[in-house]
């Protein structure tokens, strides 16, 4: 009998000390919170950029996009131009909760071309790495062959 009275004791002091523990006003963790792109929007919607940094799978490909400067306009439209050539393509910072992103910070890059080759190569969602005022770092891991690429703009 005093067995189970010391249980009964015992569990009821457990109880009680996990209670305590335990508060409504803790917070309740959120697994994938809203990120808002409006920042990003802003910065490169402003003025013109160029490709500083190109690496796809380990291999320096800069040299296709020197001398073209970007334009991330209004209405999704992306323009890159060299002054003889002109490349038209769209362009989005989305918010991502999947959370199937590594690195993940929850937005998007997306940027779409359709011609030519070397410009069809930037067709991606990349995540973002970095921003400022004047340069975005970005970041895309293929699903498909599991390669890296690396994209960096900067403001002229």
């Amino acid at each position: 009998m005093e067995k189970i009275s010391l249980m009964a004791v015992l569990s009821l002091i457990f109880m009680i000390s996990v209670a305590s523990m335990c508060s409504k006003d803790d917070p309740i963790p959120q697994s994938n919170p809203s990120v808002d792109p409006t920042p990003v929007i802003n910065i490169v919607n402003n003025g013109t950029w160029r490709v500083t940094f190109y690496e796809d799978s380990g291999v320096n490909e800069i040299s296709n996009y020197t001398g073209y400067n970007f334009t991330f306009g209004s209405s999704s439209t992306l323009t890159a131009t060299n002054g003889t050539n002109t490349y038209t393509g769209s362009w989005s910072v989305t918010s991502d909760n999947s959370g199937d992103d590594s690195p993940s910070n929850d937005l998007d890059f997306n940027i779409s071309f359709s011609a030519p080759v070397t410009f069809v190569d930037l067709t991606d969602d990349w995540n973002i790495l970095e921003y400022t005022t004047t340069k975005v770092r970005l970041i895309h891991v293929s699903g498909g062959n599991g390669g890296t690429d690396y994209i960096t703009f900067e403001k002229n």
